[in-house]
């Protein structure tokens, strides 16, 4: 194995990684399939250039892992290459569990989270290769006693969180998400078995929070990318419904055989602990080329809703969007139901399966959870919260969003 292969990354320019194994699990077909998973769902219905995919986004994810274990150590932190090589791992594939279109279908096809399915992937790959995946579980599910490398992967200032940001910045065209992940990945260290920022780094984690805060509304809940992802989730349950129906067989032959058997059987927790090795080869084979492929066939298909939400999806005939900071309340979903049955914008058949209802919340930073913790100059940790100068919304924010066929 070559360890000097080269990434030409559009991110951070040509990268490498030090340890041949991290070349070996990214060229297992479990970590290829990423390549046909999207890394921001349905973003691009809104922003073009957005197509780019978990798999760059694990690379990339992974090449900030590597920095930050060299600056630590040069910093005197002790991390041992096994524990260098588990942590670059569980990086690498903390999100092999994502199913198409990432979030946007989270619960849907699958009744488990991603980041279940990911430890259920590295699971099956321990016999492939061993040890090294059993310290990265242990690093992944916070269980190894070295708390902070755990909060490379997963915290409210992690590997993951600095990557997807830069990346869904550049690939949207949207400046106000650009970060110095470079200056933070510079000021870490290590205090009590956590991860603490030095003070002189402060101002770049503020403008980290403030820009994931403004790419979360203008970017991940963009109002379009809200409809198309609910016009998607309708389709999926929808064809749940009919799956059960005298009709089952005609609305499953619509289907890639990979889609239909989720579908078809409702895998949980326990269904995938038990059926583990059958249920995560079988979703390994599912993509989003199984997604456009069904909706294809489902826009001619016989049911009126599907065909209507399929061809819709297809065309780009997004639904209009309102966001309120209340609820939505049954008078407005009557009022826009009258107006589309005046209209003839839809049938009075499919009127009830054309509103759209979802929330959507947000929180730049949760006080709830671990703290961003500051080293002081004069050798103090205490929370980012506690500097009076800092710029930090700490507000959970939440929006009511009703969808529904443009009324023309």
């Amino acid at each position: 194995m070559n360890n000097m292969k080269l990434f030409n990354d559009p991110i951070y320019g040509f990268i490498q990684f030090p340890y041949p194994i991290l070349y070996e699990i990214i060229d297992h077909p479990y970590v290829q399939r990423l390549r046909r998973i999207s890394q921001m769902g349905l973003s691009h219905y809104v922003y073009p250039g957005a197509v780019h995919t978990r798999f760059h986004h694990t690379i990339g994810a992974l090449h900030l892992m590597t920095e930050a274990i060299r600056i630590l150590r040069s910093k005197g932190v002790e991390i041992s290459d096994d524990e260098a090589i588990a942590a670059s791992i569980a990086i690498l594939m903390h999100d092999i569990g994502h199913g198409p279109f990432s979030h946007a279908l989270e619960g849907e096809i699958i009744h488990v989270s991603h980041e279940f399915l990911s430890i259920q992937f590295m699971e099956d790959l321990k016999s492939n290769f061993g040890k090294h995946i059993e310290l990265a579980l242990d690093i992944f599910q916070n269980k190894h006693q070295k708390l902070f490398l755990h909060q490379l992967v997963s915290s409210q200032l992690d590997m993951d969180r600095m990557d997807y940001l830069s990346r869904d910045s550049f690939f949207t065209g949207v400046v106000e998400g650009v970060i110095g992940y470079d200056r933070i990945i510079k000021m870490l260290n290590v205090r009590n078995n956590e991860l603490v920022v030095e003070e002189k780094g402060i101002h770049s984690v503020e403008m980290f929070l403030m820009a994931r805060r403004l790419m979360y509304w203008q970017v991940y809940l963009h109002k379009t990318s809200v409809s198309v992802e609910n016009m998607l989730r309708k389709v999926i349950r929808r064809l749940k419904q009919l799956l059960e129906s005298d009709d089952s067989d005609y609305y499953s032959s619509l289907l890639s055989p990979s889609l239909s058997f989720f579908l078809c059987n409702a895998i949980t927790a326990d269904t995938l602990r038990s059926q583990k090795t059958d249920i995560i080869e079988k979703f390994s084979k599912l993509d989003e080329t199984d997604i456009y492929y069904s909706l294809k066939n489902l826009s001619e298909c016989t049911d009126e809703v599907l065909r209507f939400y399929s061809s819709s999806i297809l065309n780009r005939r997004i639904f209009k969007v309102e966001h309120h900071d209340e609820p939505i309340t049954i008078e407005q979903i009557e009022a826009i139901k009258s107006k589309l049955l005046k209209t003839k914008t839809v049938t009075m058949n499919i009127i009830e399966d054309v509103i759209l209802l979802s929330e959507e919340s947000n929180i730049s930073y949760n006080t709830k959870k671990e703290t961003i913790k500051i080293l002081t100059k004069k050798n103090e940790v205490i929370p980012i919260t506690q500097f009076s100068f800092n710029l930090i919304d700490t507000r959970l924010i939440n929006k009511f969003f009703l969808c529904y066929p443009k009324i023309y």
